[in-house]
């Protein structure tokens, strides 16, 4: 298996493991699987996901709590209609969507 398809696979599990009704950053994740500095890796394993996928991409924003997923074939306010069907209140600020502090996971 090629390094990088492994290291989305990583990516994937990651992801994965955020609970309904929170978030994570690509940062997080990145951290996550030892990969500290690859968060921007974590969107590219992200973008190519399948529309029929079970990995809960909707989940992870930037580090500052902003749905920021400019650029795909999703557009944010999917995102932000994913989320809220889990039960999470997402602040809406000059056509920008924020996830609050209280909804981040926090993994032990």
């Amino acid at each position: 298996m090629p390094r990088g398809q492994n290291l989305y696979f990583k990516i994937y599990g990651a992801v994965r493991k955020i609970p309904k009704g929170k978030v994570a950053s690509y940062g997080q994740i990145a951290t996550l699987i030892g990969s500290p500095r690859a968060s921007q890796v974590v969107g590219w394993a992200l973008r190519t996901l399948k529309p029929t996928t079970n990995v809960p991409w909707h989940r992870v924003v930037n580090k500052d709590g902003m749905i920021s997923i400019e650029n795909m074939t999703t557009p944010k306010e999917a995102q932000a209609a994913k989320l809220r069907e889990e039960g999470i209140n997402i602040e809406e600020r000059e056509g920008n969507f924020f996830i609050p502090e209280s909804y981040w996971w926090k993994p032990e």
